[in-house]
């Protein structure tokens, strides 16, 4: 079904879309708290490191890479990083490409979506969507990290009630202005805030923009603790939040747990638990099942963006990169991004304009991909 769409996306999306590639394939390197960013930073200049990894080699044949095409929504556990996370299922799917569609903190558990092969190119559009977490805030103590990792840098024997935390929570509902934890990922003059911070410095991070769809008190009981939860949209940071509530009440406070249960048009339904994963790959190794069934569609990410349907000439015309003029009464009177299927099969990301279909991102799912089974699950 054809639905208009106000404006062009298609270009940002795209460079959007190559930033994140990009970092799939370095984020593995540059993170601090991974083994596998501490061995990329000591290089091959350790000899141990030489030596280990021609045992590997000999001891171990390396395992081919294979096309994998499709998101898997990872209930992420506690203590792992989603770098790690992406690591773990790229070699459970000998995956040519994997990355993840927004980072969740290691203290943080649910939804990362973890995209393989050519569903990479849909990074940028969970990203953009919305965010849902049901997260604890320990009233008494502001820690220099938001959360329970930090140290103690503000305390108060203060402790706030239910109508107090309920009156305030309509300043923080809709569009505000919020500073990033001084732990975040967010670039100042080159460098990750986390790690200036790590480093003794302290810097001013400007206030960003950011939504709160909702925001609401979902229990406060009398030991010092309230559970919230909280829709907001792409940037938003959670421990900020607790840390601007915390100072306004006067009591200060800090993240002490965290779940992600939204992330675009993905659900709490749609994950699946790291040992489930595992066990599935172990069935499939024995032939008794698919890790196909742990897939969801390329285009489960393009939900919100219109579909249209060609004939296979245009198809033919689409997949060399050509454009398709749209003239006749089923040409959709609409403009902007559509994304584009061919028998039912995801065939490109493209624009409509002018009288014709431009072709910007040209899908090849040759490989595995989901299940029939999953793909009815979204239909």
């Amino acid at each position: 079904m054809i639905v208009t769409t106000a404006n062009s996306v298609i270009d940002s999306q795209n460079a959007e879309s190559r930033d994140a590639e990009k970092n799939i394939f370095t984020e593995a390197r540059n993170d601090g708290n991974s083994r596998v960013g501490e061995e990329a930073r000591r290089g091959n200049n350790d000899p141990r490191q030489k030596h280990q990894g021609k045992q590997r080699q000999n001891n171990q044949p390396r395992r081919d890479k294979r096309d994998v095409h499709g998101w898997v929504i990872l209930d992420k556990p506690i203590g792992m990083t989603s770098t790690h996370a992406v690591a773990v299922l790229k070699r459970l799917f000998q995956a040519k490409r994997a990355g993840h569609a927004g980072t969740l903190d290691p203290l943080a558990s649910g939804g990362l979506p973890i995209a393989l092969g050519e569903a990479t190119k849909t990074v940028p559009f969970v990203m953009d969507g919305r965010k849902r977490y049901r997260f604890t805030v320990s009233w008494g103590e502001e820690r220099d990290t938001d959360d329970t990792e930090g140290r103690a840098t503000r305390t108060s024997d203060l402790r706030p009630s239910a109508d107090s935390i309920r009156a305030l929570l309509p300043q923080f509902t809709g569009l505000i202005e919020q500073i990033p934890p001084q732990y975040s990922a967010i670039k100042v003059q080159g460098e990750r805030a986390y790690d200036l911070a790590r480093d003794g410095e302290t810097v001013e991070l400007k206030p960003r923009p950011v939504e709160i769809h909702e925001l609401t008190l979902v229990e406060h009981g009398d030991n010092g603790q309230s559970v919230f939860e909280a829709e907001c949209g792409k940037g938003t940071y959670v421990r900020a939040l607790a840390r601007d509530i915390g100072r306004i009440l006067g009591c200060f406070g800090h993240i002490s747990a965290l779940r992600r249960t939204l992330v675009g048009p993905f659900r709490e339904a749609d994950m699946i638990p790291l040992e489930q994963l595992e066990a599935l790959c172990n069935r499939a190794a024995s032939g008794e099942g698919s890790l196909a069934d742990a897939l969801l569609p390329v285009e489960t990410a393009l939900d919100d963006i219109p579909a249209l349907a060609v004939t296979r000439a245009d198809a033919a015309r689409l997949h060399r990169g050509q454009a398709v003029l749209l003239r006749g009464r089923d040409a959709p009177n609409c403009s902007g991004t559509v994304y584009v299927t061919v028998a039912g099969r995801l065939l490109a990301l493209a624009e409509i304009g002018n009288g014709e279909l431009i072709p910007k991102r040209v899908f090849n799912l040759t490989g595995l991909t989901a299940s029939s089974g999953r793909n009815d699950e979204k239909v």
